[in-house]
């Protein structure tokens, strides 16, 4: 009986993954790459739009995927199972991406100073490029209004979409490979796996740019590293709530938050993405890796406190 649960594990697993990699992957060399790269400027919003639309795949492949094997939707990982001890999880997941945001940003720039621009350069050539006119009060209005709307409003709006991907990744494939591999395993591969998931898309630039040396090959292998760190955090939080909400709130908060180290960078200044100041790089990423380390340590402390 216990081997056929397992051998009915492994068929979910499967199963899951051919659907939502394959509807992912179809998708973006089908229909999002050409309209992208077209000369059309609606075909290219049309892109931007589908890009966007990616992150409920994993979801559509829950639902297919317990509706192909029977399974049903108990135990969905939604409804938190601890009550109102979620609720520190819950506000961890909306304050705590910004403040290890803030935090690997003021690492980087103290690393690498001559990058610092507190005449947010960076910024105002992005802002210029749109064809704004920039001044410095607008510029310092400009940012303060985006970090207020990421922090106050963003993890919200984004929750929606980052559910889309935390229902697949942490409400499904998660307690699934947890059935069958130890805890370490599970942290390593399930992040390795959803770093391959974004291939598509960091192959089109997203987090990394394009032209960097190994394009786009590197990107891939730093967005698994980063898939990974930011994993183990999502994980921890899903794991003491029974509920893959408080993970949806933080993807959406770091969604949200993410391009506000770039704020003060120096647009002459040779800044690697691999690097920082985003947390998608090492340096720029280390609270998040720091504080990833500790989660995985005490989750690892707890499945050996319960075997």
């Amino acid at each position: 009986m216990e081997q056929n649960e397992k051998s009915l594990t492994t068929k979910r697993i499967i199963i899951y993954l051919a659907i939502t990699f394959g509807v992912t992957y179809l998708l973006s060399f089908a229909v999002i790459y050409p309209a992208v790269n077209s000369i059309s400027v609606g075909m290219q919003m049309l892109g931007q739009l589908l890009v966007g639309s990616i992150m409920f795949i994993p979801a559509i492949g829950v639902l297919l995927t317990r509706l192909i094997t029977k399974e049903g939707f108990k135990d969905s990982y939604i409804v938190p199972k601890t009550g109102k001890k979620s609720i520190p999880y819950f506000l961890f997941g909306w304050f705590g991406p910004w403040v290890l945001i803030i935090l690997g940003a003021i690492v980087f720039y103290v690393i690498f100073p001559d990058k610092f621009d507190s005449g947010m350069s960076y910024m105002a050539a992005t802002l210029s490029a749109q064809g704004t006119e920039v001044t410095a009060d607008m510029l310092k209005m400009t940012m303060i209004a985006q970090s207020l709307t990421a922090l106050l409003i963003g993890p919200l709006l984004n929750i929606f979409t980052c559910f889309g991907e935390e229902w697949g990744w942490r409400g499904y494939l998660l307690p699934k490979m947890q059935e069958k591999f130890s805890l370490p395993v599970v942290l390593l591969v399930n992040g390795i796996i959803w770093g391959l998931w974004h291939a598509p898309l960091t192959a089109i630039g997203h987090n990394y740019g394009v032209g960097y040396w190994g394009y786009p090959f590197t990107g891939i292998l730093a967005m698994c590293c980063f898939c990974i760190v930011i994993g183990v955090i999502f994980t921890f939080i899903t794991i003491r709530t029974g509920s893959c909400l408080p993970a949806a709130l933080a993807h959406g908060s770091l969604n949200g938050f993410a391009a506000a180290p770039l704020f003060f960078a120096d647009v002459n200044a040779n800044i690697s993405p691999f690097v920082g100041p985003a947390s998608t790089g090492i340096i720029g990423g280390s609270a998040f890796i720091v504080c990833a380390i500790i989660m995985a340590v005490v989750m690892i402390k707890d499945t050996k406190k319960t075997t």
